[in-house]
């Protein structure tokens, strides 16, 4: 058997030894760790720098070889590759990685014209009021998420909250220096206000606080001196908060809210709406959503042609409850969208609709189930994988591919809901929203600003469905 044949053997071999002796150092394991969280996209960098390292190997094939059939000779000369080869991997990492560093709003950035914010004037900027005491953890992540988002895209920020409740908590996670930069740079403006609706509150409680902080942002839209506005807060008090105080679209019945739904292709998702605004619906709200869909999936997703479907039990137009049926009736005869039929429960995340339409109880049920299929998919997955060195060996290899499974099915990852219907851009934020998810709710406010979302809704008055 040739010296060739005996490299290409016992390679595989050294190489599974080196990985596991490096699973075993301590830095390397950070290394890794960090690389796993901060980029998410590196299963598929890995492919190319795979690619690139066979070349090396080749060029290295006499060192190799040495190694190979020795086996490793002392544990000495073992250690002084494996720092070789972590000095070496290290470096062609933080090159290759860095550029290409995993960022869940990059595809969705994509479409969005980010500029240098150095060179940028101020009036090209959008202001966005941004409730910054609703939510679990605020005022905290919200104020990081929007110091964040100030930095990545042109938008200005009204921060509404108790001022001095927010500098404090600036002040204890370290940002009370770039929260007074940006202030005095007039990017980010503190609005003072009352207590926010809490989470167990109805949400008539809007009209008993006038000067709650969902209020106080409300208003700044409704004069115009805000653009959009976003609360991680009470839903419900959001809703009832924007209905009174900015009004309804002319036509629209009943707002509805829209949720963004993972599918098998991850540059697409579905819009699902209505996901909890609506509990008990008639045919013409639901026909009124499909509409308000297939502007949002339009002109945020960026898609030509949307394919509206109507969630139901079964494809065929006779199947469902008497809703159902009359709002199949109502989307067929409609000119001005794509009605692609019902939409059973395996479609809705199989890519092949753009917008679902469904009443509110249901859709916030399908809404809270997906919220729960990354985690338990994480649990068994893991309770699947086998035990001893080579079930933590696989672990290792397979921990960041499994966080990216469940970020892609965790609905908090998507940050936000536009709230469809009412006279201006309210983006509704998961109540659990921490600071990625904060700056992904504030590039989609943007994004539907940029892209004109509420010229075009207002042109839905136009219709004669709406006027009769």
């Amino acid at each position: 058997m040739g010296k060739e044949t005996i490299h290409k053997i016992n390679k595989p071999r050294a190489i599974r030894r080196l990985v596991i002796w490096y699973k075993r150092n301590s830095a390397v394991t950070s290394i890794v760790d960090t690389a796993a969280s901060s980029a998410a996209t590196a299963s598929n960098v890995a492919g190319n720098v795979v690619s690139g390292a066979g070349s090396v190997v080749n060029t290295a094939s006499n060192v190799a070889s040495s190694v190979a059939g020795n086996v490793v000779s002392s544990a000495e000369s073992v250690v002084n590759t494996a720092s070789s080869v972590v000095s070496n991997a290290s470096s062609i990492a933080k090159n290759t990685l860095q550029p290409l560093v995993f960022d869940p709003l990059k595809r969705l950035q994509s479409n969005d014209n980010i500029l240098d914010t150095q060179n940028e004037s101020q009036n090209k900027r959008i202001w966005i009021a941004v409730d910054g005491m609703g939510g679990d953890y605020a005022p905290g992540p919200i104020l990081e998420g929007c110091l964040e988002a100030i930095s990545r895209f042109p938008i200005n920020i009204k921060f509404v909250g108790k001022i001095e409740k927010v500098k404090n908590e600036a002040e204890k996670i370290g940002l009370i220096e770039l929260l007074e930069k940006e202030i005095e740079d007039n990017r980010l403006e503190l609005i003072d206000s009352g207590d926010p609706i809490g989470m167990n509150e109805e949400a008539t409680a809007v009209r008993k606080s006038k000067n709650a902080s969902i209020n106080v942002a409300m208003d700044l839209v409704r004069n115009n001196k805000a653009q959009a506005v976003y609360s991680a807060g009470n839903s419900g008090a959001m809703m009832a908060s924007a209905i009174f105080r900015i009004g309804r679209l002319k036509g629209i019945d009943r707002p509805a809210i829209g949720a963004l739904f993972p599918t098998r292709d991850q540059t697409r998702p579905v819009l699902v709406l209505d996901v909890g605004a609506n509990t008990d619906c008639k045919p013409s709200y639901l026909h009124q959503f499909a509409l308000l869909g297939n502007i949002y999936a339009k002109d945020v997703l960026q898609v030509k042609k949307p394919r509206i479907g109507l969630l139901n039990i079964g494809e065929e137009e006779c199947k469902g409850n008497d809703l159902s049926l009359k709002t199949f009736e109502l989307l067929s005869n409609e000119k001005s969208f794509d009605f692609g039929g019902n939409c059973e429960g395996r479609d809705v995340l199989s890519g092949s609709f753009d917008v679902v339409v469904c009443d509110g109880f249901t859709g916030n049920i399908l809404l809270k189930f997906l919220e729960s299929v990354g985690g338990v998919l994480l649990d068994i997955l893991r309770s699947e994988l086998p035990r001893g060195r080579r079930g933590k060996v696989g672990s290792a290899f397979l921990r960041s591919n499994l966080i990216r499974i469940k970020k892609r099915l965790d609905h908090a990852e998507h940050g936000g809901a536009l709230l469809l219907g009412v006279n201006g851009i309210c983006v509704i934020g998961h109540g659990s929203s921490k600071s990625l998810s904060v700056v992904s709710a504030l590039r989609l406010a943007h994004s539907a600003v940029n892209h004109d979302v509420m010229e075009n809704l207002n042109q839905l008055q136009k219709l004669q469905v709406l006027n009769s």
